[in-house]
């Protein structure tokens, strides 16, 4: 479970560093990444097209990690996420299901989020 752990926090960094090699090593050539508000990515090379793609005009100013949670090959992890998107501030918290093959290289990614902050109507 470490070991995914540490896969996944190195490939959350890598947007923050902007280091697209960790994505090479992290995921498997034959994954999909569904982000959380729809696009999908059917392998690696689409993977790396969409990080670099979307560095060249957004920063990624945090993605931590709150809690994971294991199961035999899939691991799931509460994040928040915050970004500068073409001068526009924002951040959600999220979720992601990662499903690790044989060599703890993700298989498939799916994010889901939720708008913060919180509105409580009955309050």
């Amino acid at each position: 479970m470490k070991e995914r752990e540490k896969v996944i926090t190195d490939y959350f960094n890598s947007w923050k560093t902007r280091d697209c090699a960790v994505l090479e090593k992290t995921f498997s050539e034959n994954a999909t990444y569904v982000e959380s508000w729809g696009p999908a990515y059917r392998n690696r090379a689409q993977i790396l097209t969409w990080f670099e793609d979307w560095n060249k005009e957004n920063t990624v100013l945090e993605w931590n990690i709150k809690v994971f949670y294991h199961t035999a090959n899939e691991s799931i992890c509460e994040w928040y996420f915050e970004c500068d998107c073409g001068g526009n501030i924002d951040g959600f918290d999220g979720v992601s299901i990662i499903t690790f093959d044989d060599n703890n290289k993700i298989i498939l990614l799916k994010e889901f989020q939720s708008k913060t902050p919180n509105i409580y109507p009955y309050e």
